[in-house]
């Protein structure tokens, strides 16, 4: 089912209105990629069960795997029918053009993070394109995310230590984030704390006075990148220091595909692996996102609540 443009605006100006919300009341929007159907099913069960307001969100290699407008469509369909508040996020959307696409796609939230084709993009280069993306958002009333350099990681399980002597270069200040915000008009400022994409040997330390700084030098809402593989206690006290979104990816398909391989050995003689990932897969990574959902405050806060 496709939406008019209408629906498109109420559904954006909404968004803008629950994260305002969220922060004010100190809590989180989990954002979890949505890699297929089985992954979505998960989230959407899990933000049932707790009555929580969720965003699923995906990257560019999931937009060229199933196509923007499906989508949509898949999340508006799981909506209705399991009667959950959920928004939809073009995450690191690598150009201009393709965060476009995503406006005019209905998503809600948009992230501009075209460092990640250019990593050595300049801070002029990255706000001026946040900016054009900024602009073509008002259309909507997308809420629109970016972070003035490249965020190290992937989405992958990582077998190296981290180096946080190496990290610490990259971490957001003060007086950048200010600038940034103010230069470019966001929404939604990604902050560079300790937090890193992938999941790593060792847990993540994030530096939570220097969020409190961050949060003090700027005006807009804050996200955290890379939340998985994060201890629980840091999401606690950052949802009240004031961060309204935190992303969730690695934690999910390390359940999902360590999972699935167990299930595959387990039942060899099974050749559904639809009916084995609905019994085994599914249930995993609802438990991922339900611990997430816990740590980030948001039980009880949907408006169908």
């Amino acid at each position: 089912m496709s939406l008019s443009l209408k629906q498109i605006k109420e559904n954006c100006q909404t968004a803008r209105q629950r994260m305002i919300q969220a922060r004010e009341e100190h809590w989180a929007f989990g954002a979890f990629n949505l890699d297929d159907e089985p992954t979505l099913i998960a989230v959407a069960r899990a933000a049932q069960k707790r009555h929580a307001p969720i965003l699923v969100e995906v990257s560019q290699g999931e937009v060229d795997d199933i196509g923007i407008d499906n989508i949509r469509d898949l999340v508006d369909n799981v909506k209705a029918s399991y009667g959950v508040e959920i928004y939809v996020n073009l995450d690191h959307s690598p150009s201009v053009e393709a965060a476009k696409i995503g406006i005019d796609a209905g998503f809600e939230f948009i992230h501009i993070d075209i460092s990640q084709s250019n990593h050595d993009a300049s801070e002029e280069e990255i706000i001026q394109a946040t900016r054009e993306v900024v602009n073509y958002a008002k259309f909507t009333g997308a809420s629109v995310e970016s972070e003035p350099h490249y965020f190290s990681g992937s989405s992958n399980l990582h077998k190296e230590a981290i180096d946080y002597d190496e990290i610490r270069k990259t971490f957001s200040t003060p007086e950048g984030a200010r600038n940034f915000v103010e230069n470019t008009g966001i929404d939604t400022f990604a902050a560079a704390i300790g937090n890193l994409h992938g999941k790593y040997p060792v847990p993540k330390i994030l530096d939570l006075d220097l969020l409190k700084e961050i949060r003090a030098a700027i005006d807009c809402n804050i996200s955290l990148h890379g939340g998985s593989g994060t201890p629980g206690h840091y999401f606690k006290e950052a949802v009240l220091i004031g961060v309204s979104k935190v992303n969730i990816n690695s934690d999910m398909r390390f359940a999902y595909r360590t999972t699935l391989e167990e299930t595959l050995k387990n039942n060899p003689d099974e050749y559904s692996v639809s009916k084995l990932v609905s019994k085994y897969v599914i249930p995993a990574v609802e438990e991922v996102v339900l611990s997430k959902i816990d740590d980030f405050n948001s039980t009880n806060r949907a408006l169908n609540s």
